[in-house]
């Protein structure tokens, strides 16, 4: 008998907490850039709603060159606030330091991980990838075959999700 697999796949809307938490990261990743074109960030960011206020948590590890710095807490604030959580009543609201918390756990990148990403040095001269994860995508016309689907070019599961 042969065995199957299931794929599944989930698609949220803009003002989930994963999308918010997103847009934090790479809003930070945007920031270490502009001062640092050659910056290394790899930055995860968790967000938490309680009764009694809200928490915006950003992890990871973080290498600006120059002396240049970055405000974290204020593009987590600004980013999420841009996004609409301005208020308790939608989850959070950003700009309340005393109802909305901010913890910050970022370090230089590690000897380790610089090591195999930086070209020409470790076991592997041309490695050049750090530790997050992999991601995948492409273009295709399995959708083709249903009319309301027709012209999306995404994989199934991708738009099946989001209907």
């Amino acid at each position: 008998m042969s065995q199957g697999h299931l794929f599944t796949s989930e698609s949220v809307a803009a003002g989930h907490p994963d999308k918010l938490c997103d847009n934090i990261s790479d809003a930070i990743l945007d920031a270490c850039l502009s001062v640092d074109p050659s910056a290394r960030v790899a930055v995860e960011t968790l967000v938490k709603a309680m009764d009694d206020g809200s928490h915006i948590v950003i992890a990871g590890e973080v290498s600006i060159h120059g002396g240049h710095t970055v405000d974290y807490e204020a593009i987590a604030r600004k980013t999420a606030s841009e996004i609409g959580y301005t208020s308790h009543d939608y989850g959070m609201c950003a700009n309340d330091s005393e109802s909305c918390k901010v913890q910050l756990f970022l370090s230089s990148q590690s000897e380790d991980i610089s090591q195999g990403v930086n070209e020409g040095e470790g076991m592997f001269e041309s490695q050049g990838a750090g530790d997050q994860g992999l991601m995948f995508g492409y273009a295709t016309d399995e959708s083709e075959s249903w009319d309301e689907l027709k012209g999306f070019y995404m994989p199934l599961p991708i738009l099946l999700s989001q209907r």
